[in-house]
C-alpha cells in the first residue's frame, strides 16, 4: 500500500501539477474565472489522465520506443474526443464556456508527462491511480484559483452551476459579498497570474515551515544525547 500512499502525496502535494511542476498553465490561467469552470475542466482532465494511463500501461511492452510518443498522443486524443462529445451532449452550455480548452487537453503536458514517466513503466492499477491523483491535484488548484478569482472579482461562489445542472441550480449560487460592484482585474488574465503566484507562495511557505519543523524534531534527540550528565 505504500506505493499508493506515495502516489497520493505526490499528486496532491509534492509533485502537484499546478503548483510544483507548473504544467498545463494555459487552461489553468484561462478557464479559472469561476469555481465551476475550474472544477469542470479539472475533472475532465482527471478522467482523461486516469483513462490514458490505464490504456497505455497494459500495452506498454508492445509499443516500440521509437513511436511511443505518437501512440501515446493518439490514445489521449481518442479519450479526449469521448470526453468532449460527452460534455457537448449532456452540458452544452458548459461546453460553450470551456470551448477550445477541452480539445486542448490532448496537448496538455501533464497528461503526456504522466503517461511517459509513470504509466509506461508501471502496472495498470498504480498507473490509473497515479493519473487520477495527479488530475485531482490539478483539480484542487483549479478550484481554489477559480474560487479566489470569482470571490474577489464578482463577490460570489459557484456562479454558472446552472450550466451543468440546469436553471434550478441557480439557487445554490452563494452571494458572499452583497451589492458588490466587482474587481475586474481578478477575472482578467493578470488576475490568474497573481492568484496562481499567491497559491504557489502559500504552498512553498508551508513546505519550508514543515521542513524546519521536521529538522527541529530530528535534532532534539541528538541534542539530548549530547547533553552532559551531572552527577552529585
Amino acid at each position: 500500500m505504500s506505493i499508493y500512499k506515495d502516489i497520493t502525496v505526490n499528486g496532491l502535494w509534492k509533485q502537484n501539477p499546478g503548483l510544483v511542476q507548473l504544467l498545463g498553465l494555459c487552461p489553468t490561467l484561462a478557464v479559472t474565472s469561476t469555481v465551476v469552470n475550474g472544477l469542470s475542466l479539472g475533472l475532465a482532465t482527471t478522467l482523461v489522465m486516469a483513462a490514458s494511463n490505464g490504456a497505455i500501461s497494459p500495452v506498454r511492452k508492445f509499443i516500440p520506443s521509437e513511436i511511443r510518443v505518437p501512440v501515446f498522443i493518439l490514445v489521449i486524443a481518442a479519450l479526449v474526443t469521448v470526453i468532449d462529445l460527452s460534455i457537448n451532449a449532456f452540458a452544452l452550455q458548459l461546453h460553450k464556456v470551456l470551448g477550445i480548452f477541452i480539445p486542448l487537453i490532448v496537448v496538455n503536458c501533464i497528461v503526456l508527462a504522466r503517461v511517459e514517466s509513470f504509466a509506461a513503466k508501471n502496472e495498470p492499477a498504480p498507473a490509473i491511480f497515479d493519473g487520477f491523483m495527479m488530475g485531482m491535484g490539478l483539480t484542487v488548484v483549479l478550484g481554489l484559483l477559480g474560487a479566489m478569482r470569482e470571490l474577489i472579482g464578482k463577490g460570489t461562489l459557484f456562479s454558472g452551476l446552472d450550466l451543468i445542472f440546469g436553471e434550478n441550480a441557480k439557487q445554490f449560487v452563494l452571494t458572499v459579498i452583497p451589492d458588490y460592484h466587482g474587481f475586474l482585474l481578478a477575472v482578467l488574465p493578470p488576475g490568474a497570474f497573481l492568484g496562481l503566484g499567491i497559491l504557489i507562495a502559500i504552498r512553498n511557505w508551508l513546505e519550508i515551515k514543515n521542513s524546519a519543523k521536521n529538522k527541529t524534531i530530528a535534532l532534539e534527540p541528538a541534542n539530548t544525547q549530547m547533553a552532559p550528565s551531572h552527577s552529585h
